[in-house]
């Protein structure tokens, strides 16, 4: 029976989708690449032998089939970042929540739907810090046959995939501040398509370069993978018209700079109206956080009009923000809506579900496993639960089963303790020195089909105060309002957005503030919440959410393919 519904369900998604639907077939074969950046070589994990990975073209509708074979001396596993996976949560990815890893030698396909979605999302690994160079875009146009951008036809489209580079092994840098209980070493440089830029040592041949026809449009799909920093965007001359974000249309929005947290992508048309000459694409960190040291450099790639004769005169440079301009960030993410609607808003407005989840790092004792720390490590959690990953059995497979032992289903709605949450003395307060210390544990929150949830997002300056990109997985939901200091719902109900709050899978909360979030829980599954710094996630700024099954087969999770892999 179990095969049979398998059956039933692979033909719902490769036929369901319509006319003009087809199927896109990749296969990605991971595993080592050698290359040579900043003076040094060294050999990376990489997909197809490509830094970036392939780039997946889709239109709505169509289904995606990725064949996964694991040849590299890692566990991997593969997370569609933004991808809905309704009733595909066996495809989503993230390592030992809906999945156990690929390990080396071995393989999965990936099969999933694109259904309600245009725009740009991307694909990178799940497990350890591997996704500092296993990333790749995922374009997604119109249904095919149907209609076109709710904007002018751009002349020529262009990926920008800002990454994030380390002379070390990633996985080595990973370990070694896991087993000393303290966080990793910053990046070495920052990555526009996988290339540094001209700005950076050794790389005058490791810049990348388009080229533009004066008078024409452009559209830029702009995706941040790097693994631990927000990051501003400008290109010289020329002001940008943001039109999505999260593979989601916004009003357009006008900027001559763009902020980008780590898991977030956006859309933005670039005319190429400045004088013709060669100009630099830019990106450098925005860094939330006081008295930390990060990664300074600034990446580039070069604009070139084809009119220009090749010169040696350099690019024009753009005048990039200071790395903690805050108000330029808030305005930037505050200043993003969806197209206004007509009728009755799109946002539900009977909640079932109200949570308050703080979130932030703290302190934990140092473990057996951490054989370099001294005394105390640092730590993480949301509500004071710091998120431990299973080890013998996915969540999504213990959901199925019903299996014991793997995860608790009491993840609270609220903190245990109510304090002053962006007070940056806190500390000094004896009568809260338990603070930074959170309980370990699995703990999901478990969700009726179909039940609308609002979240508000708090951010704790228990250690410190932070900009947290907070990305949920199975779901886009509606960011009604943002700001700083400790929510306050008296005041900021009146703020809420309504009518036309922007769409994301990823949202940049505040430093020091608050966000919040609603969402209808219409995907069965689990489903992790968590924080797209990939240096808090292991640390446990981490929660899941169980969806029930609805009432009927086409709102039922059907069982895991044949091929998925076993613990």
């Amino acid at each position: 029976m179990a095969g049979f519904v398998f059956l039933l369900m692979c033909a719902i998604i490769l036929i369901g989708c319509g006319a003009h639907a087809r199927v896109v077939e990749h296969t990605f074969n991971v595993g080592n690449l050698k290359v040579r950046k900043l003076c040094h070589s060294r050999v990376i994990t990489a997909v197809n032998k490509k830094l970036p990975g392939p780039t997946i073209k889709a239109h709505e509708g169509d289904t995606v089939v990725v064949h996964v074979v694991n040849d590299s001396p890692h566990n991997i596993t593969i997370h569609w970042h933004g991808i809905f996976q309704q009733l595909t949560a066996w495809a989503d990815g993230p390592n030992f929540i809906t999945q156990c890893p690929i390990v080396p030698g071995n393989s999965y396909t990936y099969r999933f739907n694109i259904t309600g979605q245009e725009g740009t999302l991307w694909w990178h690994a799940h497990a350890s810090f591997l996704r500092a160079t296993v990333y790749g875009a995922i374009i997604i146009r119109p249904r095919a046959g149907t209609k076109a951008y709710p904007f002018p036809k751009p002349h020529k489209e262009f990926p920008i995939i800002l990454g994030e580079w380390w002379n070390a092994d990633v996985v080595e840098v990973e370990n070694e501040a896991l087993q000393s209980g303290g966080l990793p070493n910053n990046s070495d440089a920052f990555t526009i398509n996988g290339r540094p830029g001209d700005l950076i040592r050794c790389s005058n041949k490791h810049t990348y370069k388009i080229e533009v026809v004066e008078g024409e449009t452009y559209l830029l799909r702009i995706v941040n993978a790097a693994l631990n920093n927000q990051l501003f965007f400008k290109v010289a001359g020329h002001t940008l018209n943001v039109v999505a974000v999260d593979a989601s249309y916004t009003a357009p929005y006008t900027t001559d700079i763009v902020v980008i947290a780590p898991g977030q992508t956006v859309d933005a048309l670039m005319v190429a109206n400045a004088p013709s000459a060669r100009y630099y694409m830019a990106a450098s960190a925005y860094i939330s956080s006081p008295n930390v040291t990060f990664d300074n450099t600034t990446t580039t790639g070069i604009v070139h009009y084809k009119s220009t004769a090749l010169t040696s005169a350099p690019p024009v440079k753009p005048m990039m923000p200071a790395f903690n301009d805050t108000p330029a960030a808030h305005k930037f993410y505050t200043s993003l809506t969806s197209p206004v609607r007509l009728g009755s808003p799109a946002v539900p407005l009977h909640i079932d579900e109200h949570m308050f989840i703080t979130f932030g790092l703290g302190l934990a004792p140092c473990s057996a496993g951490q054989p370099k720390c001294q005394g105390m490590a640092a730590s993480a959690n949301m509500n004071n639960v710091s998120f431990v990953f299973p080890t013998k059995m996915s969540l999504l497979e213990a959901h199925l089963k019903g299996a014991n032992g793997v995860y608790t289903k009491d993840f609270p709605d609220r903190p245990p303790t109510v304090f002053d949450y962006t007070n940056t003395s806190i500390n000094t307060d004896p009568t809260l020195a338990s603070l930074p210390f959170a309980e370990k544990g699995t703990k999901v929150k478990k969700l009726k089909y179909n039940s609308t949830v609002e979240v508000v997002l708090q951010n704790t300056a228990i250690l410190t105060i932070e900009n947290h990109p907070i990305h949920l997985h199975g779901f886009n939901f509606y960011v009604l309002a943002q700001g700083f200091g400790n929510y306050d719902s008296s005041t900021a109900v009146k703020s809420y957005n309504l009518v036309h709050p922007l769409v994301r899978n990823t949202v940049s909360v505040p430093t020091g503030g608050w966000a919040v979030i609603r969402f209808k829980a219409d995907n069965p599954g689990v489903w992790i919440m968590h924080c797209h710094l990939d240096v808090h996630l292991p640390l446990g700024l981490a929660m899941a959410f169980e969806v029930e099954n609805g009432p009927t087969l086409s709102s039922t999770l059907p069982p895991p393919p044949p091929d998925f892999p076993r613990c």
